[in-house]
């Protein structure tokens, strides 16, 4: 049989081939009762039926108008800790001894009807002797204008590249604490673009550990089965009814004290990973007990592949999307995690600095209300964290086969 009549054959009675050389059309039945009638695709048809599986969430992701933009912010925000340092308008380590504890400026772009600019006033520092309150008051007699892609505070980028190129500086002999400065003068703004390099990145390599536990852990329990199975299980229950907080705290306090600030950001970030493996274990587990009797699986046995492969190259594709929906969840349980570490004085240390580090030197609520810009830090925890929730829920359903 020539591949003409197949194709005769296969085509429904209604339906007829177009000549050689023209484009094929794509038909779709008009009644459940009756297979024959049929009728030719529209375009809007065609361009649904032919779609790829991730074209399919692509296009329910993009309805999800809230995932959407939290899934754009985010991207902005990891786009711009590889720049921490350029976009900074200090050094976070920059001490300024006379602006302690200043309230943050403002922006100007008038000065008594006139335009000049984006400009900063300079600031008169007293000293109030019966709360020992630092005030600052703006002077207006004081205009320092804003420079843009200017010389500032010497960085090494990365810690490789020597550069002092700012995005935004403060105009000579004028400041720029748009958020205030903290109890050795340090920018706030500046230490909080820092911190957010380690806080994020924190959550993505604390993921990554887990990931790489729950999915060989729960896979291979959930494929063999058997005592493996039960012993996993026993230890995954053991695990959960441990109380984190307490745990975090003690494999924490067991870090040595003379580790330098890099080792102990790894050994916080291998903590939360080794705390946060058990639930996608479980859900492994029982997607691939669901799966492994599939015919394709005993197929890929017959056919003389190892376990291996099987697992990791056939069984966990399949359920990919659920993963990537439950990762977006578990970061922000990861940053939080950090966070509340370095705030309770058990996670980073200074000099290494994180929104965490920063929150810790906001505790006493006495310091909170003379000074509240200090516990700014937490904003971009919660926006972060929502942001993560909205992005997991959009992933969520745009994975779901059955929406």
């Amino acid at each position: 049989m020539n591949a003409d009549a197949a194709l005769s054959d296969a085509a429904p009675p209604a339906a007829k081939l177009p000549p050689s050389g023209a484009p094929m059309t794509h038909y779709v039945a008009t009644g459940p009762f009756d297979p024959n009638a049929t009728e030719p695709m529209t375009k809007a048809q065609e361009r649904v039926y032919l779609a790829s599986q991730l074209t399919l969430m692509w296009w329910k992701f993009r309805r999800h108008r809230l995932a959407l933009i939290s899934g754009i912010f985010l991207l902005v925000v990891y786009f711009s800790i590889l720049f921490c340092e350029f976009l900074a308008p200090y050094d976070y380590q920059a001490r300024h001894t006379d602006f302690i504890r200043s309230p943050p400026q403002g922006i100007h772009l008038f000065h008594e009807g006139s335009f000049i600019g984006p400009f900063t006033y300079g600031l008169d520092y007293k000293l109030d002797l019966d709360t020992l309150r630092r005030t600052y008051t703006p002077d207006e007699s004081r205009i320092y204008p804003v420079r843009f892609f200017c010389r500032g505070d010497s960085y090494r980028f990365w810690g490789l590249i020597e550069g002092n190129l700012h995005l935004m500086c403060p105009g000579e002999g004028g400041t720029l604490f748009l958020l205030g400065t903290d109890r050795l003068g340090r920018d706030m703004l500046s230490r909080m673009i820092y911190g957010a390099r380690i806080s994020l990145t924190i959550g993505l390599i604390g993921v990554a550990v887990s990931f790489s536990l729950g999915i060989v852990i729960g896979g291979l329990a959930g494929y063999y089965g058997g005592i493996f199975d039960l012993l996993t299980q026993r230890a995954i229950e053991v695990v959960q009814s441990l109380p984190h907080i307490p745990l975090w705290l003690a494999l924490s306090a067991i870090m040595p004290p003379d580790w330098s600030p890099i080792l102990v950001y790894f050994g916080i970030t291998v903590i939360l990973g080794l705390m946060d493996w058990t639930g996608l274990a479980r859900a492994v587990r029982s997607k691939l007990l669901s799966l492994r009797e599939d015919e394709y699986v005993v197929a890929a046995q017959l056919m003389g592949a190892r376990t291996p492969r099987i697992v990791f190259r056939h069984l966990v594709p399949g359920f990919m999307s659920h993963l990537i929906a439950m990762a977006t969840i578990a970061i922000p349980g990861m940053i939080l995690g950090e966070t509340a570490l370095s705030f309770l004085g058990l996670g980073l240390r200074p000099p290494i600095t994180s929104w965490g580090v920063m929150l810790n030197e906001a505790q006493n609520i006495n310091i909170v209300v003379l000074y509240p810009w200090l516990i700014l830090p937490v904003v971009p925890v919660i926006c972060v964290i929502l942001a993560f929730n909205f992005l997991g829920d959009g992933l969520r359903d745009a994975a779901d086969p059955y929406r």
